[in-house]
């Protein structure tokens, strides 16, 4: 056998090699089993004595030719051995060669064998066989674990890809929303814009915490535990030779003839170094093993995107409250891995005295319990890896931001009324309104805007100064204005630069169905919430209002297209008979529902039915008929016009369109010909049409003073036309003078 002057370790020779090791040592220890069925069988034989045990040790020279490759250099080598043999089988051989030599053993060594060999080689095996399995289990379990790393990474990839997704379909729908939606929509997509680059910054930290974890397994877990399997190979070893030299002892004892042939035995054994075997299966195994690429960034394939961090502000105060936690994880997750990797160190060398027969404890047990101590100390290493690599990414990126920040302490709280978030202004919803509050400045904010808020804790603060805190983080949400007459809101603010391509084929115009009256009666409701509390009220005798989202106002008639007039033959605008009375528009009226005529400012139509106090009159134009507000339109001297019947106090009907003029006085007169070929003009508010849902009234039951443009002022007594008894939010939207805005819905009661 040759010399080797440093024994071989596997987890340094062997990369990524568990399954041909733990092949190998699978071998050996069912190697095992052989070796007491030998010392059995040679027992059950001992009577018949020469004969027979010569025929014995033929038999198992063939054994050992069977085996010899998988023993020596295992089942799969990339190096054929030849006619060599590991130093185990060399040794085999020698006492095989003894064993024919020795034809006369006595009767009672047979019982020897069975009690003093065969027995513990049998315990020997079984207990082998167990820590093999319990390696092969913790192996499978690194596996998952690095598959993991990898799955968590694809979930994190999808996110991003479906947040990016998200920007797109919301920057097409700024693109194609009309003046009142544009603001809603613009703040959508940029806050749409800050969670792509949330998780976008998130994506690229779990590409770095993937890439670490997945260098730690090939690196540190998987030598690890190749070294484990080369120990638990070398100890059977070990094991094997105390056995054969005990069943040597027992020969010598027994047979005196055969002392020199023992004894020469016995000198081949000790030279059965257990990682001589190891050296010659790593020179037959060792190939050539490339490690796997570190992950990269993939762009989006709808946010086409390079791979640096973002860095404008809102950014960086995610990333710096993502810095300051991971900091903080990480001072603690050092101290807890240290003394974790103390604790697997001790257990270790408590391992290594029972090999050494100093300890007496059962090793398959305690193995157990290391591999249990082990998933600790990698789920400890795994956390404080991902809190060091977050760390060093963002210090890289942007430097140290948690530099003078003033963190809040932030604590999970369950909010049992209602309250905001302070950074969005939206609602603390839930089953039972979880949340975080500061301890220090009472900073309320939803989970998901944790690490949104800004570090800028005041410190603490008293009762007093809490409230007032907390009436100007509401008052300074992203809250957008009612858009008064369709004029665009002074909020929407441009969307910051992005390093994108551009991934829009066609762009639409135009107006949008919901620009247009709509048969519900109802303004659609404006973006942003306003600030109320449950003190507002009457003490100890008015209902709490609760946060609500306010309205916008709908787009006023001057924003529907204008149709061009029809023409009869040659140009000829079609006339009516003399007996037919006709009018002039006014204003231009965009008809959107059944029943309704679309017509210009200036075009003349004819009177197929006069209004009959409804607020509506039936016209032709054309070949087309239909309904038209009579306030949009003048009735020309010959016929003259009839009586305008008086109109409802409210200007409250199913169309939305009169909402937007609601705060015009008054209907114009064609004395304003010369300022109307300048300016567009706007209609006055529409009156229910004919067939309408008959008018609710609601009268107040307290006091309320409105905290924004899109609330009412009431008092006690006072009366309004209800347009949505309650939302769904606890307010309702009346109307007063034209224009619908809400009020507490538990403040007000109907008016039968």
């Amino acid at each position: 056998m040759a010399e080797v002057d440093t024994p071989p370790r596997f987890g340094a020779e062997l990369k990524d090699a568990f399954k041909p090791v733990n092949n190998w040592v699978s071998n050996g220890i069912a190697w095992l089993e052989d070796q007491q069925q030998f010392y059995r069988e040679r027992a059950a034989i001992e009577k018949d004595y020469s004969t027979k045990l010569s025929a014995l040790a033929k038999k198992y020279y063939e054994k050992k030719a069977k085996r010899s490759s998988g023993l020596s250099v295992g089942d799969t080598p990339t190096l054929t051995p030849g006619s060599l043999e590991s130093a185990s089988l060399t040794t085999w051989t020698s006492q095989l060669s003894t064993l024919e030599a020795r034809a006369s053993e006595h009767d009672r060594f047979s019982a020897e064998l069975q009690l003093q060999v065969a027995d513990p080689l049998r315990s020997l095996a079984t207990r082998y066989e167990e820590l093999r399995k319990s390696h092969a289990d913790y192996a499978a379990k690194l596996e998952r674990e690095r598959d993991a790393s990898y799955s968590e990474l694809r979930k994190t990839k999808g996110r991003y890809d479906g947040v990016c997704q998200e920007v797109e379909n919301r920057r097409k729908k700024t693109e194609s929303s009309f003046d009142h939606g544009k603001g809603k929509a613009q703040t959508a997509y940029q806050q749409q814009l800050v969670e792509m680059r949330n998780v976008k910054n998130t994506y690229l930290i779990s590409i770095n915490v993937t890439n670490r974890q997945v260098k730690q397994y090939y690196y540190e877990y998987v030598p690890e535990l190749l070294d484990s399997l080369q120990d638990l190979a070398e100890t059977r070893v070990n094991q094997l030779n105390s056995l054969w030299n005990h069943a040597v002892h027992l020969e010598t004892t027994t047979l005196t003839r055969s002392v020199d042939l023992l004894g020469r035995l016995s000198s081949e054994i000790p030279r059965n170094e257990p990682f001589l075997d190891s050296t010659m299966f790593v020179q037959h195994n060792s190939a050539q093993w490339q490690e796997p690429p570190d992950m990269g960034f993939e762009a989006s394939p709808v946010w086409l995107d390079d791979n640096s961090m973002a860095m404008d502000e809102t950014a960086k105060i995610y990333l710096r409250n993502v810095l300051g936690k991971s900091k903080g994880q990480l001072r603690d997750l050092k101290q807890e891995t240290e003394k974790k990797r103390r604790e697997v160190e001790n257990v270790k060398r408590v391992r290594q005295s029972i090999r050494e027969g100093k300890d007496k404890r059962d090793e398959v047990e305690l193995v157990r319990g290391l591999f249990s101590m082990q998933e600790d100390l990698h789920s400890m290493e795994r956390q404080r890896l991902t809190a060091e690599i977050e760390t060093q990414t963002i210090v890289f990126a942007v430097g140290d931001l948690s530099l003078g920040a003033q963190n809040h302490q932030f604590k999970p709280e369950t909010f049992k009324i209602p309250t905001n978030c302070d950074l969005c202004g939206d609602r603390i919803w839930g089953l039972s309104a979880k949340g975080f509050d500061c301890q220090h400045c009472g900073y309320t904010c939803h989970k998901q805007c944790e690490l949104k808020v800004p570090a800028e804790c005041p410190g603490e603060q008293s009762k007093e100064e809490r409230k007032r805190l907390k009436a100007e983080r509401q008052a300074s949400s992203k809250v957008i204005q009612p858009v008064a007459n369709g004029a665009p809101s002074n909020h929407t603010t441009e969307p910051p630069d992005l390093s994108r391509s551009n991934t829009m084929d066609t762009l639409s115009s135009g107006y949008a169905a919901s620009a247009n009256r709509s048969l519900s009666g109802r303004a659609p409701p404006e973006e942003g919430t306003a600030d109320r509390s449950a003190d507002s009220g009457p003490a100890q005798s008015k209902p709490a209002v609760g946060s609500r989202r306010n309205r916008i106002v709908a787009p006023p008639p001057t924003q529907c297209a204008t149709e061009p007039t029809p023409s009869g033959p040659n140009n000829a605008r079609p006339t009516s008979t003399p007996s037919e009375p006709r009018g002039t528009m006014l204003y231009p009226y965009q008809g959107t529902n059944e029943g309704e005529l679309s017509v210009g400012e200036g075009d003349e139509v004819t009177i197929v039915e006069p209004d009959d106090g409804s607020g509506w009159t039936t016209v032709r134009r054309g070949h087309e008929s239909g309904l038209i507000p009579t306030s949009y339109m003048e009735v020309m001297a010959d016929p003259p016009p009839r009586p305008m019947p008086d109109r409802p106090v409210s200007s409250y009907s199913s169309s939305s369109a009169s909402l937007a003029g609601s705060t015009q006085s008054g209907v114009p007169t064609s004395s304003s010909s010369t300022s109307h070929s300048l300016i567009k003009k706007k209609g006055p508010a529409v009156a229910p049409k004919r067939g309408a849902k008959k008018l609710k009234y609601i009268e107040a039951l307290y006091d309320y003073e409105a905290r924004s443009e899109a609330e009412w002022s009431m008092s006690e007594g006072e009366k309004f036309v209800c347009v949505n008894r309650d939302t769904g939010d606890g307010w309702a939207d009346v109307e007063r003078g034209g224009v619908v805005k809400s009020v507490p819905a538990n403040y007000i009661q109907d008016v039968v």
